[in-house]
């Protein structure tokens, strides 16, 4: 061919897509193949699967051209990752050396990876190439198969499911077409295996405490001695949450496929509930790498991130959650690149009241000093203390009571499920009614918690008394605001009471104050 083909696919940065034009051309000269354009090494074994596939497809493979091959990944200055470029690679050799009928490639986008005998093996991100090729305008999205359910969940694009190179060439030759994937629908789903709320035994108030972080969305510090139900109530936590909506399921489903976790199911169709360990790195929690990726405040967007034992996470590492909660976004900074990610979580975290777990139990002796207690208690500081809303104490329940008090029924958890919802319809209608961009109270400004949150003269009162007698910072008394709003939107109503304000100021005190 006298002129270069150009093929295009895309590359993630992130979880965000971007334009990728593939150029072959072949000059005289012994055989080389190379592929330019910041290729990693998994972009550049590409030649040797390009190479197998088309032998094993009946067609002339690179390695039976006495010419020199070159493959060009634009733009040169990005660095381009992973296996997705095998597929738009072996179509454009194909028509630099005129073996495949020339077609228009506008308009038209491939990823895929090939296997040695010709067919396509599933990429990541698809999701997120999708959204990225209605956004600009492209009509034809080329996918492997194990794919095309996915990519389908977008709509205004026609998604192409390929099995083999040999079926995609004889539909671009227009001998044997492929028809595209229909439309996929999302049914949500609550989070599977979770712990249920009618399962955990006594505890009224920490359920109460649940019901409201669930509702609003707050983040919540439980502490209390050893053995007390701490991690089973953050697990019951999940199951009363509402499922998302379709769009939320996107949102989650494009962090979840740019990582490649998604394997075994194309959507994440419930909120996700995220336990990393305390020997976690600092890159697995907040995300990055060489090759930037979502960590795991990513992964709980929309969900539950629980970090059991909260002291005994690295320091830099709790520090490094100031902004996600406060802003819903981690923002990673690196010397080549700077990249946002989605992190709309709410935090469940845990923790002892002291090194030894029995600091103020009534029935074990605590073995720490006052020095041990206030550095074991110092490990979380109060910038990051002050961003949670939410601070609990579960205090322990003798056996005997355990064992006297039976546990509920399933219709507890139902009720629960139906309370929460009730209470983010209420709260979605009112941000709809204001043109806020904000799904539950967690999520409001200080000046949107000014404009809707409206409270009663007796709330007035008591708000004025409490302040006089309890330090607030500005961000713990909107903190506040918030909660009481949530604990108003339980309970049905319009504006918030006295009780409601009263319920809020309790989980904004903490042991040691």
């Amino acid at each position: 061919m006298s002129a270069v083909p150009k093929l295009f696919s895309a590359e993630l940065d992130g979880i965000d897509a971007y334009l990728v034009e593939i150029e072959a051309d072949l000059n005289v000269g012994l055989h080389a193949f190379s592929i330019v354009g910041l290729a990693d090494k998994a972009v550049g074994e590409s030649k040797e699967r390009v190479n197998s596939a088309l032998k094993h497809t009946g067609i002339r493979p690179p390695t039976k051209e006495n010419r020199r091959i070159t493959v060009n990944l634009a733009p040169a200055d990005m660095e381009k990752a992973g296996s997705r470029f095998d597929l738009p690679i072996a179509l454009a050799y194909l028509l630099a050396s005129e073996q495949l009928a020339p077609f228009s490639a506008a308009g038209k986008l491939f990823v895929g990876e090939l296997s040695l005998d010709g067919t396509l093996r599933p990429v990541n991100g698809c999701l997120n190439i999708a959204i990225f090729a209605r956004t600009h305008g492209i009509e034809e999205l080329f996918v492997p198969r194990a794919n095309a359910e996915e990519a389908a969940a977008v709509s205004g694009i026609s998604v192409i499911p390929v099995g083999t190179l040999g079926e995609l060439i004889a539909h671009l030759e227009a001998r044997v077409p492929i028809p595209p994937t229909p439309p996929t629908a999302i049914a949500p789903s609550y989070q599977p295996k979770s712990v249920q709320l009618h399962e955990v035994r006594g505890n009224e108030a920490a359920k109460r405490a649940l019901l409201v972080a669930a509702a609003g969305g707050h983040h919540l510090l439980m502490s209390g001695p050893p053995g007390t139900g701490k991690t089973m109530l953050a697990q019951a936590l999940a199951s009363i949450l509402p499922p998302p909506t379709a769009e939320e399921s996107i949102e989650i489903t494009r962090i979840y496929s740019a990582a490649g976790l998604n394997k075994d199911q194309p959507f994440i169709t419930f909120r996700p509930f995220r336990t990393p360990h305390h020997s976690a790195s600092l890159v697995s929690i907040l995300g990055g790498g060489s090759h930037p990726r979502p960590g795991e405040v990513s992964l709980a967007h929309r969900g539950v991130l629980f970090l059991d034992e909260i002291p005994e996470f690295h320091r830099d590492i709790l520090e490094g959650l100031r902004q996600p909660l406060e802003e819903g976004a981690i923002h990673i900074a690196r010397a080549k690149r700077t990249l946002t990610l989605p992190a709309r979580f709410t935090l469940i975290a845990s923790m002892n009241p002291c090194p030894c777990g029995y600091f103020e139990d009534p029935e074990h002796e605590c073995r720490c000093s006052a020095h041990e207690i206030f550095r074991y208690q110092r490990k979380i500081s109060g910038p990051l203390l002050d961003r949670i809303d939410m601070h609990l104490t579960v205090p322990r329940i003798s056996v005997t009571e355990l064992r006297e008090e039976r546990a509920g029924d399933a219709a507890e958890t139902e009720r629960a499920r139906g309370k929460v919802t009730q209470a983010r319809e209420r709260q979605r209608e009112r941000f709809k009614t204001a043109g806020i961009p904000a799904i539950t109270n967690s999520e409001m400004t200080s000046s949107e918690i000014e404009a809707l949150v409206s409270l009663e003269p007796s709330a007035e009162s008591f708000l004025k008394r409490a302040l006089e007698r309890a330090f607030l910072s500005p961000r713990g008394y909107y903190r506040t605001l918030k909660v009481a709003r949530t604990v108003a939107d339980l309970d049905g109503s319009f504006s918030v009471k006295e009780h409601h304000l009263a319920e809020a100021f309790q989980y904004r005190v903490r042991n040691n104050e």
